[in-house]
């Protein structure tokens, strides 16, 4: 038997049984809205173009933060657009679905690292240095890898075995694709990647790196169910596949003990659909199966694609970001004409509920990343989003505690 639960202040709760599934259905409360004190935000727009990937890195070695925001990178302060790299469009779409800031051949220059939807190779960008990266020269495209697998939604860096490098885990929206982490390495001095198949036929829509299982060792969630990390260095050990969900959820999802039971939870969005969901991890069953219950968070709008958590209010808990991911089907999710929107939301444990703030409505939304930093350097946490709305720098101006 199947059970789903969702606890909240309710006015009806009505309970079906059918054909052997058992659901709870719930009329709830929608995520609080605050209005005080709430972080006053500064909005700098830097591009209106398609492309929905970005990251932050220092790329021009000048002790500033920069950004990267596909076709270009923008220098602080001025964040003035520089060519980077030629991309095509494709369906509605720029054909790259995330940017990676990663220094790939150890040379003191960070480069960036890029997937696509449907073509199969992994390229990076090699930064051209000091003298050529100041005269606005396009960074060289070089292959990494052909991965010959093709429906990508989006793509992680992670340190899956703890040997201080991040893997390139790429998630796919085909749900028998297979799971594949992907380890930076060199061929007769040329960076490339190396694979190791992680799961051979169960990967589908959403994706999370963390402690699903609390034995200390970072697990992976897809939309499939999850793989269990065998708490070894050999990243080739055989990780262990729990078909405990079948899920369409954003990437990234977020792994966190959020009420301090000691006991990891999770929080989804509906990366196509309306829905934000946090699960609360219970015991286990007799059989030492993990157990959820799922919590409303937000019903009110629709495609969090993907989640982002950061300490906007330097309290020392972070907060969770999030938004509508603008036009994810090209406007045909359900929701998808709905404003763009982008909010963060904090979780009171005495409540044990979130209360969302808004950051932006009606004009900033999300693509497939999240990035935050100090980008100004005056201690606050800023934000950097990028989708079909446009690329946004977005600087925390305080709630007038900080």
């Amino acid at each position: 038997m199947k059970t789903i639960r969702r606890f909240f202040p309710v006015a009806v709760v009505a309970v079906v049984t059918l054909l052997g599934f058992e659901f709870f259905w719930v009329c709830q409360l929608k995520a609080q809205v605050r209005e005080s004190p709430a972080i006053k935000w500064e909005i700098k727009q830097l591009a209106i173009d398609r492309n929905e990937g970005i990251d932050v890195a220092d790329f021009n070695n000048d002790g500033k933060l920069d950004v990267v925001a596909g076709r270009n990178w923008y220098a602080a302060p001025d964040y003035l657009p520089r060519p980077l790299r030629t991309i095509e469009d494709w369906n509605g779409y720029v054909e790259s679905n995330g940017d990676f800031a990663w220094d790939v051949d150890r040379d003191g220059w960070v480069d960036v690292v890029a997937g696509a939807f449907v073509t199969t190779e992994v390229y990076w960008y090699r930064n051209p240095g000091e003298k050529d990266i100041e005269a606005g020269k396009l960074w060289e495209k070089k292959l990494l890898v052909d991965t010959k697998l093709s429906q990508n939604e989006g793509q992680l860096l992670a340190d899956l075995n703890n040997d201080g490098q991040p893997e390139w885990i790429a998630n796919s929206w085909k749900k028998d694709n297979p799971l594949v982490a992907w380890e930076f390495s060199s061929d007769d001095g040329a960076p490339t990647m190396k694979p190791t198949v992680l799961g051979s036929s169960a990967n589908g829509h959403g994706m999370a790196v963390g402690d699903i299982n609390n034995d200390g060792h970072a697990d992976l969630f897809v939309g499939m169910g999850w793989y269990e990390n065998p708490a070894t260095a050999d990243l080739t050990a055989k990780w262990k596949y729990h078909a405990d969900w079948v899920e369409h959820a954003s990437v990234p999802c977020i792994v966190r003990d959020w009420d301090g039971d000691g006991k990891n939870d999770l929080l989804i969005g509906k990366g196509h659909d309306f829905g934000l969901y946090w699960w609360r991890q219970l015991d286990p069953d007799e059989d030492g199966k993990l157990r959820w219950e799922e919590n409303v968070i937000d019903e009110s709008y629709s495609q969090q694609h993907c989640l982002h958590l950061a300490d906007l209010d330097a309290d020392g808990t972070p907060e969770l970001i999030t938004g509508k991911r603008v036009e994810a089907h090209n406007g045909k999710d359900p929701g998808g004409e709905m404003p763009p929107c982008l909010y963060y939301y904090r979780f009171d444990r005495e409540s044990k509920s979130f209360a969302r703030y808004a950051i932006e409505e009606g004009h900033v939304g999300t693509g497939l990343q999240i990035r935050t930093a100090d980008l100004n350097a005056d201690g606050r946490i800023d934000i950097a989003v990028a989708g079909k709305s446009g690329t946004y720098l977005i600087f925390n101006q305080g709630n007038g505690d900080q």
